[in-house]
């Protein structure tokens, strides 16, 4: 996979470039803005995708990488992750309501931004490709498979042990989103922003009631686990 790594730091750049090309990744690097800018428009002028993800810094020298991820929105749909030292919540919101599809906090541990390159790279893949739209085990044209729990993502069609369940959208919304990355925990303001597409305030409630509606519809209290004071995750069940 192609990778621009948008880093002005060259230490911090060297080092994470030297892990990513061990793990497989062509990783070009920007040291700006406006580098990061001209790596992706050649492509995105052709309508190509010049990368299969975009790890952005926020603190850029020549403009913020705020600025930097709407114009990236623009030009292309790639995957951005944010790599930042800002940690708040109001900055992890705005940026994935920019666009970002993912928010990764500095110091991290390389082993999770690597699983989350992965992950984000399956959630953008075509749905009739082998990795399948969302990527979830099992996932085969377009379906997400755990256990006896079946969600079809072009249908929007969920099943469990081959029977229908019934979804309201945002509760279907909900559940594709966690079964993205199972066993992963989703934060709430980022299920807030990515299936309500609103910020965290005030929504809090509503998250709470969709999450007890889809666990009763499915019968299945233990599929989605609360992390105490951090978010949601998809529990794959047992064989």
């Amino acid at each position: 996979m192609r990778l621009l790594l948008v880093e002005d730091d060259d230490h911090v750049a060297a080092a994470l470039s030297a892990v990513l090309k061990k793990h497989g990744f062509d990783v070009t690097h920007a040291r700006n803005g406006e580098e990061a800018l001209q790596a992706v428009l050649p492509a995105a002028q052709e309508g190509k995708a010049p990368f299969g993800v975009v790890l952005l810094d926020l603190g850029l020298p020549d403009q913020d990488g705020y600025q930097v991820c709407g114009k990236l929105r623009k030009l292309t749909t790639t995957p951005v992750i944010m790599v930042t030292a800002r940690a708040d919540v109001r900055s992890r919101i705005h940026g994935l309501n920019l666009g970002a599809d993912d928010y990764v906090v500095k110091p991290y541990d390389t082993g999770e931004l690597l699983a989350r390159i992965h992950a984000v790279s399956r959630r953008t893949a075509a749905p009739d490709t082998d990795e399948g739209a969302g990527g979830g085990p099992g996932a085969e044209e377009g379906t997400v498979r755990l256990g006896g729990v079946a969600i079809e993502l072009s249908t929007r069609r969920v099943t469990v042990d081959g029977t229908p369940v019934p979804l309201t959208r945002k509760e279907f919304d909900l559940l594709a989103l966690l079964a993205q990355r199972p066993g992963v925990v989703f934060r709430r303001e980022q299920i807030i922003s990515e299936v309500w597409n609103t910020n965290w305030e005030g929504t809090g409630r509503t998250l709470e009631v969709h999450v007890a509606s889809l666990r009763a519809k499915l019968a299945m209290p233990a599929l989605v686990e609360t992390v105490r004071g951090v978010g949601y995750r998809l529990v794959v069940p047992a064989a």
